[in-house]
């Protein structure tokens, strides 16, 4: 097993990486008003969208027998901003105390995040032709975003403005891009049969991911390089590649087989 710490550097260079193919990334586009078949002309939350969410997500906390209390139900994102598309989920997020589950809280994050997948993985529940997306949300973890609004309140908690900024689509190609030669490079490990290789690769890649878009929200917010990226990256599936990855290699490098 690589020691990454010390080999990191010289792991990367001794790699071959595979060449993806270039990315062409949509023009970015801010509309003029909120998506109107979630909002209404007062900029409230439908109330039938209101109540379809709200059961989504007591359902998700009933189906995963947590048994602790709900803090917020929250929709951010590009569907409670001005930057929507017809392509944009609903990002449904489940404000919980994760201390309410267990002191471990990276460990019922973990435990949290793959209840999670599997929950999006088997339901595709549409808002119209946009598909609700949950998440799962420490209480306590600072969570940037330009527009948010609470379903169980019924009110904005950060009301988004229209602004029309000034998009460089290079860079977000650029970063992209980057990103995906390391996905791919995950994948050739596991098809290598490198196991341990590719696992740490992955697990380090998923934390670079993780703290490149946080980043990026906090210096430049939503349409900062690094958060449309990780859309790029999400929107295409690379990020769930990653994943699937990150879980097969880790699956065969503890198997045992004849």
């Amino acid at each position: 097993m690589i020691d990454f710490d010390k080999r990191w550097g010289k792991y990367l260079n001794e790699v071959t990486i595979y060449e993806p193919d270039p990315i062409k990334l949509p023009s970015f586009e801010v509309k003029d008003m909120l998506n109107p078949v979630i909002w209404g002309e007062d900029g409230q939350l439908q109330p039938e969208i209101r109540e379809k969410l709200l059961k989504i997500a007591n359902d998700f906390i009933e189906d995963a027998e947590l048994g602790v209390a709900v803090v917020d139900i929250i929709i951010t994102g590009s569907n409670a901003n001005y930057n929507w598309t017809k392509y944009s989920d609903v990002d449904l997020h489940i404000v919980l105390d994760f201390k309410d589950i267990d002191p471990n809280t990276e460990l019922v994050k973990e435990m949290l995040t793959q209840r999670r997948i599997n929950w999006n993985l088997t339901h595709d529940i549409m808002i119209y032709d946009h598909e609700v997306e949950i998440y799962l949300q420490d209480v306590s973890e600072h969570h940037v975003s330009s527009g948010i609004y609470s379903v169980l309140g019924d009110r904005w908690v950060v009301q988004p403005t229209l602004d029309k900024p000034r998009v460089e689509m290079e860079p977000v190609e650029i970063k992209a891009n980057g990103i995906v030669e390391k996905i791919n490079n995950v994948e050739k490990l596991f098809q290598e049969e490198r196991h341990y290789e590719a696992y740490d690769f992955a697990k380090r890649l998923k934390k670079k991911i993780r703290k490149m878009r946080q980043s990026g929200l906090e210096s430049g917010g939503v349409y900062s390089t690094e958060n449309l990226a990780f859309k790029y990256l999400r929107n295409t599936n690379y990020l769930q590649k990653l994943h699937d990855f990150y879980n097969m290699a880790y699956d065969r490098m503890l198997s045992v087989e004849e």
